[in-house]
């Protein structure tokens, strides 16, 4: 039943899980932007394992798992017009079968055909009246291995909740017994009906009446925190008088707050050749050792995170200097957790621009030391910087979507690469049965010329390189500009290198 303990072996641990009902302004605002395919917010992961999933077992631990994590089966129910955040509500037609999917990859099953394949497959929009996640178990990888690509929207969770909401389908061991089975059908029932008062409290628009939706909708707004729903229900009511200036006013408060996170610009900080944007996505992985990347990063005076980074910066400058195109600054964003709790899913993060002034910096010891530099000034900023963003969303949330992507086009245009940095098991870990080699995260290009995120896992450094070719049109060449930075920074650090990558432009 959905109370029975986890399995032996499972990673899952009891949790006060802290769903709440309503979407933070935050999460909305993925969701509303996520309209707009070029802004497209959402996470995944590709998983490599030693054979193929046993779907029919993988099936039987997500059905347990969706017992356990109420998110899961919960589609979006928008509030009434801008004026609220939308809300979770269970979804009366859940589908098991639409989100776990078996697909096969044609002969010869090629690591390139994989990546060309889940690229397609993460690119495909959510139907927005179902839960927000989908599973595509991976068959015919060559080597008799299997992959899994687990989807989901990022109004359901950052990546530290998708690694914790992981843990209901991850083992410990090879073999394991089966979940205990559960009555879906009984559950979704009674969820339906145990939420009814709560999303009419909610101010959800299922309700019967408009008059009793709009109350409890204003209701709501009156105890948002930090008067951000009071400034906007002013402004709402102003619009009907003059909506031109009202709007115009709100805009000119994203940018101006957005300008202040961002901490100023002393040059024109863009990449020049990663200048266009596109819908269309492009992935590279790669792997490095983690005592290795641990043990050159604390040589060279800082972290794991700060070696990841600079690698990516040394990239980016190789990367132009090969083609001959004058590059004297760019920006790169990092993600600071605001996680104070253990809660599995939602989201607690802010993502922190830094600008990186080419001159100066002679070799890869003194770029380590700039960019850990850099870094550690913006993070210690964060705390006002996590208000201002709050205040962003909650405002943004009231302008019209194609207004709200024309401000986020234009704000993600100014960052050239998005960072992201995850910690996985540092064990072993089976998916129904296949022992996990090698976890690469897909983090969400959203209007920047790419993103790369990476994962520490089990002995591993694993990276995922998610860009838009528009931007940058050799993504295979700058991946191995970013493996050739990390051989350079792992030498500097007192480790060989993993390789001896020749630079220069690959077509």
């Amino acid at each position: 039943m959905a109370d029975a303990a986890a399995p032996k072996g499972s990673l899952e641990r009891q949790r006060e899980h802290g769903f709440a009902r309503r979407m933070s302004d935050q999460e909305a605002l993925m969701w509303n932007i996520e309209k707009d395919p070029w802004l497209n917010p959402n996470g995944a992961a590709l998983t490599i394992l030693d054979r193929p999933i046993d779907v029919e077992r993988m099936r039987a631990r997500v059905r347990y798992g969706l017992s356990r994590l109420p998110r899961l089966r919960e589609r979006v129910v928008p509030g009434l017009g801008r004026l609220s955040p939308p809300v979770w509500a269970t979804d009366r037609e859940f589908d098991l079968d639409y989100h776990v999917r078996h697909v096969a990859l044609p002969a010869p099953g090629s690591m390139r055909q994989l990546l060309d394949l889940v690229t397609r497959l993460y690119e495909e929009p959510y139907d927005r009246t179902r839960p927000l996640w989908l599973f595509y178990a991976i068959e015919g990888l060559e080597g008799g291995r299997g992959a899994l690509l687990s989807k989901q929207h990022h109004a359901v969770a950052d990546g530290i909740g998708a690694l914790r909401m992981a843990e209901v389908y991850t083992d410990v061991e090879r073999d394991v017994p089966p979940p205990p089975e559960v009555d879906l059908e009984r559950i979704l029932a009674e969820a339906v009906e145990a939420e009814r008062d709560e999303l009419l409290e909610a101010g959800a628009d299922m309700s019967s009446s408009i008059v009793d939706t709009a109350t409890r909708t204003f209701t709501y707004n009156l105890r948002r925190q930090g008067g951000i729903a009071v400034r906007a229900a002013t402004s709402v009511g102003g619009a009907a008088l003059d909506p031109v200036r009202t709007v115009g006013g709100l805009v000119g408060s994203v940018r101006s707050t957005l300008d202040t996170v961002g901490g100023g610009r002393t040059v024109d900080a863009t990449a020049p050749l990663w200048q266009a944007r596109s819908r269309r996505r492009h992935l590279e992985v790669l792997s490095l050792p983690l005592d290795a990347v641990r043990m050159a990063a604390k040589a060279l005076g800082g972290s794991v995170n700060d070696l990841y980074v600079t690698g990516a910066a040394m990239a980016t400058i190789a990367y132009h200097e090969q083609r001959a195109a004058p590059i004297e600054a760019f920006t790169l964003s990092f993600v600071v957790s605001t996680r104070t709790d253990k809660a599995v899913g939602g989201n607690s993060f802010t993502p922190v621009p830094v600008q990186v002034l080419v001159g100066g910096p002679s070799g890869p010891a003194e770029r380590f030391r700039q960019v850990r530099d850099l870094m550690a000034e913006r993070r210690e900023r964060v705390g006002g910087g996590r208000g201002a963003l709050a205040a962003i969303s909650g405002l943004a949330n009231l302008l019209p979507t194609s207004v709200t992507t024309r401000v986020a086009r234009q704000q993600a245009g100014r960052i050239d690469l998005a960072t992201s940095n995850l910690r996985g098991a540092p064990f072993p870990t089976y998916i129904a049965g296949g022992e996990v080699l090698h976890g690469y995260p897909l983090g969400p290009v959203s209007g920047t010329a790419g993103n790369i995120t990476t994962i520490s896992q089990n002995g591993k450094l694993d990276i995922g390189l998610l860009v838009d070719p528009a931007a940058i049109g050799d993504p295979a060449g700058f991946a191995a500009d970013l493996g050739h930075a990390y051989d350079q920074l792992l030498e500097a650090g007192g480790r060989f290198p993993l390789t001896r990558r020749p630079p220069g432009p690959r077509e």
